[in-house]
């Protein structure tokens, strides 16, 4: 397989969806003349990750998947010849949820994956968590490559990659929008790391409230024979301003990595994680506004 391109829209939205709407279409276009096999949008971008109080406003901004908004980048996909991973506030009962789709280069919806970990602290509580975590053969191009997703704060569980990891997810795509500064740079770093797989991770960028761009790429793979010490697994950095970045991951190298090294599931001992799956929550951890 060549490189496969992965593109990082790290766009400022503009006021309207259907300014928004257009904008995407353009930066999609944009990341198909760049060689892109995948294009990749900041979190809820139909919004602009915008989440309103006033409840029956929020259910009033929420798109259905088979809307016209959504489904416009399924037919474009197509177009392209492109997988696109498009984001937006989904319409959901009781609440909407922040929603992922990505379609193949056939403009064929093959992973749908709704945020599990909700930011319960903040203003996602009004929204409804997804259920669980998946992964999908993505056709591209370059050949089938095994892909998941978390968004944003889905990161900060240990577990959420690893569930990714042990369904064969090979690259991860993290639409995102927050503040990514060190040590949320470094979850990511951990997360391609301890499970072998390449995290692509798409935010807005500074100019948007409470983001500051830095899109990120690790490829997961730690250590080259060739190399004495263990590499930076950061292939692409976008920094603060917005635009469109395009990364080139080496699927290849990543694979045979994969077979090779210590990590992910090859030395797990899940007999002795029993703990993981109890449900009660104990001090200091009890907080009064998680969801039951």
């Amino acid at each position: 397989m060549e490189m496969l391109n992965i593109a990082l829209l790290q766009l400022l939205p503009k006021n309207t969806l259907e300014e928004r709407w257009q904008q995407g279409i353009e930066a999609c276009r944009r990341a198909k003349e760049m060689g892109a096999d995948i294009a990749l949008f900041p979190e809820m971008w139909s919004s602009g990750y915008h989440i309103p109080k006033d409840i029956s406003l929020l259910k009033s901004l929420a798109q259905g998947a088979q809307s016209p908004f959504v489904q416009s980048f399924g037919e474009l996909a197509r177009e392209l010849e492109m997988a696109i991973a498009v984001t937006f506030l989904e319409a959901w009962e009781p609440l909407p949820r922040n929603t992922m789709v990505l379609f193949d280069r056939h403009g064929l919806p093959v992973l749908t994956y709704a945020k599990v970990h909700t930011c319960d602290f903040g203003e996602e509580c009004r929204l409804t968590p997804g259920e669980g975590f998946f992964t999908a053969e993505l056709d591209t191009a370059k050949g089938s490559v095994t892909v998941g997703a978390m968004i944003c704060y889905d990161r900060e569980f240990p577990e959420s990659a690893r569930l990714l990891m042990l369904q064969g997810a090979e690259v991860v795509l993290v639409p995102n929008a927050c503040p990514m500064e060190l040590n949320r740079l470094s979850q990511l770093r951990g997360r391609a790391y301890e499970n072998m797989v390449a995290i692509a991770t798409c935010n807005y960028p500074q100019g948007q409230p409470d983001c500051n761009g830095h899109s990120t790429v690790f490829d997961g793979v730690a250590y080259l024979p060739e190399e004495e010490a263990s590499r930076d697994t950061c292939i692409l950095d976008a920094g603060a301003q917005p635009g469109i970045y395009l990364a080139k991951l080496n699927l290849k190298q990543l694979r045979k990595y994969r077979r090779e090294e210590v990590h992910g599931n090859a030395y797990r001992r899940p007999e002795k994680y029993h703990a993981l799956v109890f449900q009660e929550v104990q001090e200091p951890f009890i907080r009064p506004d998680k969801r039951k």
